[in-house]
């Protein structure tokens, strides 16, 4: 289950983590960071997308575009 935006923005405080340091940690810009704790960004797709999976607040899995559609096992 997905967390909320304020457990997300609370686990990171708990761990002793800022916005900058997560966003270092995972190549993301931190104001998309910012965006999606604060509720601005929705983190449908893209970058905006990965930073939500990894942040906990959406379920959702990590593949590069270029990946799709995933080839069926013959």
């Amino acid at each position: 289950m997905a967390l909320t935006r304020d457990q997300a923005r609370k686990e990171l405080d708990r761990r002793g983590i800022s916005i900058a340091e997560f966003s270092r940690a995972h190549h993301i810009n931190p104001n998309l960071v910012s965006d999606l704790l604060a509720g601005r960004k929705k983190g449908l797709r893209g970058e905006a997308h990965r930073a939500a999976v990894l942040l906990g607040i959406k379920e959702g899995v990590i593949d590069d575009a270029g990946d799709y559609p995933p080839t069926r096992p013959s």
